[in-house]
């Protein structure tokens, strides 16, 4: 085990302020617990909040702040209560690395609804110490939180499973929608959107992304499967796929109405809500009424659905479609993310990057 009379440092990329640019910063990591791993982060995927974070556009940063929830990496030590994982083994770290463990959430695998839980960055730790993402070297993470990476997935392609993939697969799973035969909508195709399309056609769905323009159709249906496209502008097109969906995931991160997507749901429709939008959203009650729909939200996945999304990839040989860059790419990344210019996920290759 680490020598307790000696800090163990890392060196991660942080934002300093609101600016949300990202810089070099060498920080202290606790010594690996009990029931700790001591982790070298090998890739880190990026999300839109990072960029919402690292810019404090939820109001919830704290200053040096180091992004990513997306991690994968290598066990490099084992707490003496570890039991399920080896030095060695290939694993991931969500968005949550702490929680009650005695909530109602807590006690029925939902802990990422834990009221007291503990992100993976710009949040508190137990020990006082503030908690940093995986855009650094490493990481040491209470075993609970972590999760193995099926033998024969490419390390990379495992890191936007952890939030993105996730994050569909769960309401998919909770509200009954993980069965043949149904006919579901994705909202944005993005690093989410995208991996919506895949985990719903494997599902057996019938996928219409819903887009705000031409400039995706192509990519949509012929290289990640989906089997319409629809323009949100497009007024006839709307009109002829009213009350014709299951469901819709809508995974904007910005503002925008939803009336026009509410009218596309059945009888029992649901929308459920992916963004992290921190403006209010406005729908006339009429809309949900006359049809018994549902607006909903869902928040990433529990740790046993973050088990269960990257077996069904891998058995389904599914795929995310990623750019990877390095960290010192970061910033430009960041830039890229906020107008949409990435196919589908950048990933951080940090074990091949000079931090």
């Amino acid at each position: 085990m680490g020598n307790l009379d000696v800090e163990r440092t890392t060196t991660g990329w942080a934002a300093r302020d609101a600016s949300g640019i990202l810089s070099p910063y060498t920080y202290t990591i606790r010594n690996t617990g009990p029931e700790d791993v001591y982790i070298k982060v090998l890739f880190c995927g990026v999300c839109h909040t990072d960029t919402h974070q690292a810019k404090n556009q939820l109001g919830m940063s704290h200053y040096p702040l180091v992004p990513g929830h997306e991690v994968v990496g290598e066990v490099v030590e084992a707490g003496s209560d570890v039991t399920k994982f080896r030095v060695g083994d290939v694993v991931g770290v969500g968005l949550v690395v702490g929680c009650c463990r005695n909530c109602n959430p807590c006690n029925t695998d939902n802990e990422q609804y834990c009221n007291k839980k503990i992100w993976t960055y710009a949040d508190v730790y137990t020990d006082g110490k503030p908690t940093q993402g995986g855009f650094s070297g490493a990481m040491v993470v209470d075993q609970k939180f972590v999760v193995k990476v099926p033998e024969g997935m490419v390390p990379e392609q495992a890191a936007p499973l952890l939030c993105a993939g996730v994050t569909v697969y769960s309401p998919l799973r909770h509200f009954g929608l993980n069965v043949n035969g149904l006919k579901g909508g994705i909202l944005g195709l993005g690093g989410v959107g995208h991996m919506g399309v895949k985990i719903a056609k494997a599902m057996g769905h019938h996928v219409t992304v819903i887009s705000s323009s031409e400039k995706k159709r192509e990519e949509a249906l012929e290289h990640i499967g989906a089997d319409e496209y629809l323009i949100s502008s497009d007024a006839t097109k709307m009109q002829e796929a009213a009350d014709s969906l299951d469901y819709i995931i809508d995974t904007v991160p910005v503002g925008h109405p939803l009336e026009p997507y509410l009218s596309l749901l059945k009888l029992d429709g649901k929308l459920i809500l992916m963004g992290a939008i921190n403006t209010p959203l406005q729908f006339l009650s009429p809309v949900v009424m006359l049809g018994r729909k549902t607006i909903t939200g869902s928040f990433v996945g529990s740790m046993k659905e973050t088990e269960e999304v990257l077996q069904f990839c891998k058995e389904r040989g599914l795929t995310t479609m990623i750019e990877v860059v390095k960290m010192d790419y970061i910033n430009t990344a960041f830039e890229r993310l906020e107008k949409n210019d990435v196919r589908y996920r950048f990933v951080v290759d940090v074990a091949g990057s000079n931090l």
